[in-house]
């Protein structure tokens, strides 16, 4: 037995757990049961309640006491009874069984729909009596009154087949070209067809015509619903005089009152995956929806889920038992499952125990089938020292490591850590003194690493804190200093922010302007919680500048500044360079060497400009220097500008010349 839960809803899988083969001796079957814990935890509700290969459909005798099912492979119909919780008999058919009913109270009328065309009936002994319809049958409905059998399928008719009479009937005329699924109203006998349009026709048997159609495939898409296809009816339903739902083959089931054309309520699978079965629960007005892979349990009146069950296979038929919390699922699978849920019903007489076992079973939690086990890794196994014990009995391998019983591991881990509790006494000791001092009044506690950081962080968090009060539906997001993902980040030194590099500097233009503000609120924390450490960072005295300014000054500033920062320190680098390699000076020929001062004065005057050169000169008092490198020779020269302004002053003083 499985126990799951959604929604607070508990869910018994009554046919969870391993099968005993029938060719089993007895005396096997107890040992295994002994041996095997999933054996011993099975409940087996019903004797044999299975197929050989794949059921297809399954229902309940409207006294409740049998339940047929329709398999395969071979063909076969297979009828259990409740009251003995056995197989009573089992009928093997020509062909696949398309659609199956229960005409009777118990098992003894049954009509059968196969793949073939034919229908077939059987009675309390065995098979009575086959006929064929016209096209290929996909389902069909009886009509109690009047005693006629209503098949649709592959065709634009409705085949009546009349069982008082032993004839077929005038068939129904539609303007549908193929027509899935059919239903008759209990109450008041209204005939229903779903069609591969997407549409329901509805027909009065009594008049043999059409009362009304309701376009379900237009309905059926609503505002954010994607379809791939054309929604063709594939399932049908009535509840009561007036409900009716309906299932499309994409997924979306509508509920409907008969007095209205547009639906109440429509339900989307989210499967894209067309509707197999629908049932009602009256007692808590409850939908059950299928497909073939998840059953839906929802409210009629507002579409709000209940709970859910996904079987582990592909689901093709539900059956609900009258009157409990009890259904049976037709899988792809040879086990027909049962779950059982106490919120929608209680047990059914036959196996009321359960409503004593479930109890129990919530009183006591059932413990998981690896209690007794520790699951370890090669590495703890190497801390235990336990690597020899690899491939024998004691470890069993699972995934990227081994199981090993749990009192082995107790006995091996206090063997080799006998310190262990004093440990987990410290531990805890240090837990109840933190748990103490959080009553008392909390300092703000900054980390090592990327303290400007945190205190940012601090101050950005407070402020979305203040801001997400004022909004009555603002919800303060969780800060990163609280968040494990980020922690590393406050202890590891290699995450220190460096304010310094060029990167920084240029994509933080205007740290400068909160840097002062920071380090003050820093040093102010730093001395409450009396650290040592003194608050990192350098001073921005020099590239602080005015609020004023816009980021784009700040970077032309922080760039100005970098590439200062580099020329001195090429500079810095050149003149260490220069200290330690020696220099070479080469003496021309007709020179004569006096000093190395005289030599760098020589050319720190030809570096020097002409009019630096002349005062120089006339300070020393030699103006010329005949033993030089540039030699005796001087140089006299006029401007050019001065030049030109001494001609307009002599043309304008000089008289005007007369000519003969």
């Amino acid at each position: 037995m499985q126990i799951s839960s959604v929604n607070d809803v508990k869910i018994y899988n009554l046919s969870h757990g391993k099968s005993l083969p029938e060719w089993l001796s007895d005396r096997k079957k107890r040992a295994l049961q002994n041996k095997d814990v999933d054996i011993q935890r099975r409940i087996e509700l019903i004797q044999d309640f299975e197929m050989p290969t794949v059921c297809t459909s399954i229902k309940v005798s409207r006294d409740g006491q049998f339940i047929l099912a329709a398999g395969t492979y071979k063909p076969r119909i297979r009828c259990y009874d409740t009251y003995q919780l056995s197989l009573k008999f089992e009928r093997c058919l020509d062909s696949d069984v398309v659609a199956f009913d229960i005409l009777s109270d118990d098992y003894s009328k049954l009509v059968f729909l196969h793949c073939n065309r034919y229908v077939e009936f059987h009675s309390q002994h065995g098979h009575y009596y086959k006929t064929r319809i016209p096209k290929f049958g996909r389902d069909f409905a009886y009509h109690y009154p009047s005693c006629d059998l209503y098949f649709v399928g592959a065709s634009s008719e409705i085949f009546r087949l009349n069982l008082e009479q032993g004839r077929f009937l005038n068939s129904l005329q539609t303007d549908a070209v193929e027509h899935n699924v059919c239903d008759i109203n209990p109450v008041h006998q209204l005939l229903a067809s779903g069609t591969a349009e997407g549409k329901v026709e509805c027909w009065d048997p009594r008049v043999r015509s059409r009362v009304g159609m309701l376009d379900c495939a237009l309905s059926s898409v609503t505002e954010g619903t994607e379809v791939e296809g054309l929604p063709s009816v594939s399932a049908l339903k009535f509840n009561g005089s007036l409900t009716m739902a309906v299932g499309t083959s994409t997924g979306q089931v509508l509920i409907y009152d008969l007095r209205s054309s547009r639906p109440l309520l429509v339900k989307d699978h989210y499967y894209g995956l067309p509707i197999k079965s629908v049932n009602f629960q009256d007692h808590l007005d409850l939908v059950l929806t299928a497909d073939s892979k998840i059953i839906k349990i929802w409210n009629k009146d507002t579409g709000k889920v209940f709970s859910s069950i996904e079987p582990q296979t592909n689901i093709n038929d539900v059956c609900i038992y009258p009157g409990s919390g009890m259904l049976f699922t037709a899988n792809e699978d040879p086990k027909m499952n049962t779950f059982y849920i106490p919120a929608l019903g209680p047990a059914p007489r036959w196996c009321s125990f359960l409503d004593n076992l479930t109890e129990e079973l919530e009183e006591s939690p059932e413990s998981t089938v690896y209690d007794d086990y520790k699951f370890v890794t090669r590495k703890d196994l190497e801390n235990l020292g336990l690597s020899h014990l690899v491939g024998s009995s004691l470890l069993r391998a699972y995934m990227h490591g081994f199981f090993m019983d749990i009192r082995l591991y107790h006995k091996v881990k206090t063997m080799a850590n006998p310190f262990a509790y004093e440990e987990y006494r410290k531990d805890k000791i240090r837990q109840k003194i933190e748990e103490s001092r959080a009553q008392r009044v909390q300092i703000k506690k900054l980390p090592k690493v990327n303290k400007e950081l945190a205190l940012k962080l601090m101050e950005e968090g407070d402020d979305e804190a203040e801001l997400s009060a004022r909004k009555k539906k603002g919800k303060a997001l969780p800060s990163i200093l609280s968040d494990e993902r980020f922690q590393v980040m406050f202890e590891n030194p290699d995450y220190q922010v460096e304010e310094q590099s060029e990167e920084f500097r240029l994509l933080n233009p205007i740290v400068s302007k909160v840097g002062q503000k920071r380090r003050k609120k820093l040093r102010l924390l730093a001395e409450a919680n009396q650290e040592e450490e003194e608050p990192e960072g350098r001073g921005s005295s020099d590239e602080s500048s005015d609020d004023d300014k816009s980021w784009v000054d700040e970077v032309r500033e922080q760039r100005r500044l970098i590439y200062e920062e580099g020329r001195d320190r090429r500079r810095q680098e050149r003149k260490q360079k220069q200290g330690q390699q020696p220099r070479f000076f080469q003496i021309k020929a007709g020179e004569e060497f006096r000093s190395f001062g005289d030599v760098a004065r020589k050319q720190k005057l030809q570096k020097a400009s002409l009019e630096e050169r002349l005062k120089l000169e006339e300070r020393s008092g030699t103006v010329n220097v005949a033993d030089t490198a540039v030699g005796s020779k001087q140089l006299t020269f006029t401007l050019k500008k001065v030049k030109d302004r001494l001609k307009m002053h002599y043309a304008e003083i000089a008289p005007p010349f007369l000519g003969c």
